[in-house]
């Protein structure tokens, strides 16, 4: 293999305002930036890591930079996932080796991947929880959007958040996160709220390691699973407990293992959902590629940052779209313009 130069800056990117999820404000989002280089291309990848596994930029550089050796004497995506486990410093190596190749070979990922050529996806457009008006007001300065999604905090005013989103917008799909805020009552307490609010999907309500609680629940409304689901070995586990996966490739370790639990889900019969760490345009575009397998698709990081990269993927009509010169090769061979 070609012997590769490695390389790895830490940045920041401010949000538009504080975003608060279940036990967490956010006020900005970091990341590592890793670039593999063979002398005449370039590949790159972004990740923001796993924050509730306390991942920082600085630790993934540090991981990154432990298997430098192995990187620059030349790795391919299958040497690399028996390399480092799971994560974001994983992510981030993988993403930049699919954008090597696709720019050594004049292919775009999808085509590398055997995907048809990406089509826009409709994403959800995601409302921090906040006090009810607050949020009603977002959904309706989100004018675009087809699809949101509305993060629950647990404190015993959830209904009344959906309901005033749903008073304001009652022409979008809604789902909601409680980003592991609630527990087994809590959820049942809250169901004929979201029930008579004509949610579609309830994404992680109960905690990691708690998912038993779910046991029997017959939920009128479909739950994803997020934190619970992280790997390709979680799949098994979920069955019967949820019916949506909700792929991140921070969690799962970048694009290769993506797709492959993304395949995999089906036979498990578990919907599919692609999701995101609000990272800028670099950290859709592979993203964007799974989503070509995905039910849900929730790409929305880039609407939440106050500036996004110069080369920047899509909003319209409440879809993401994808531009060549993103992420992969630039110009293409054997694809139509």
């Amino acid at each position: 293999m070609t012997r590769l130069s490695l390389t790895t800056a830490l940045e920041s990117w401010p949000l538009k305002k504080p975003f608060r999820i279940s036990g967490n404000v956010f006020s900005e989002t970091s990341n590592v930036l890793v670039t593999l280089d063979d002398g005449t291309h370039q590949g790159r990848g972004e990740a923001q890591g796993v924050y509730y596994h306390a991942e920082t930029p600085e630790s993934m550089a540090a991981q990154v930079e432990s298997v430098r050796d192995a990187v620059e004497a030349g790795i391919d995506q299958a040497g690399l996932q028996a390399l480092l486990p799971a994560g974001g410093a994983r992510n981030a190596l993988d993403c930049a080796l699919w954008e090597l190749e696709s720019r050594r070979t004049g292919k775009p990922v999808w085509m590398l991947v055997g995907l048809d050529e990406p089509r826009p996806l409709l994403s959800t457009w995601t409302i921090g929880g906040d006090a009810p008006d607050v949020m009603a007001r977002d959904a309706i300065d989100y004018a675009a959007a087809r699809s949101l999604k509305l993060k629950l905090i647990g404190d015993g005013g959830d209904a009344d958040r959906v309901r005033a989103v749903r008073a304001v917008r009652p022409d979008v799909w809604l789902g909601v996160d409680a980003n592991q805020g609630l527990d087994r009552k809590k959820l049942e307490d809250l169901m004929p709220a979201l029930v008579e609010a004509g949610v579609s999907l309830i994404e992680q309500p109960v905690p990691i390691g708690a998912d038993s609680q779910l046991d029997g629940l017959n939920a009128p409304i479909p739950i994803a699973a997020d934190e619970s689901a992280q790997t390709l070995d979680d799949l098994a586990a979920l069955k019967g407990r949820y019916q949506v996966i909700n792929i991140k490739l921070d969690k799962c370790g970048g694009l290769t293992e993506g797709l492959a639990i993304a395949r995999a889900a089906r036979d498990y019969g578990l919907q599919v959902m692609v999701g995101n760490m609000v990272g800028t345009s670099l950290a859709m575009a592979p993203s964007f590629v799974v989503g070509q397998l995905c039910d849900i698709v929730d790409l929305d990081g880039p609407l939440l940052l106050a500036r996004d990269r110069h080369r920047a993927v899509v909003y319209a009509d409440g879809r993401i779209d994808c531009p060549r010169g993103v992420w992969g090769a630039t110009q293409v061979q054997g694809v139509s313009a």
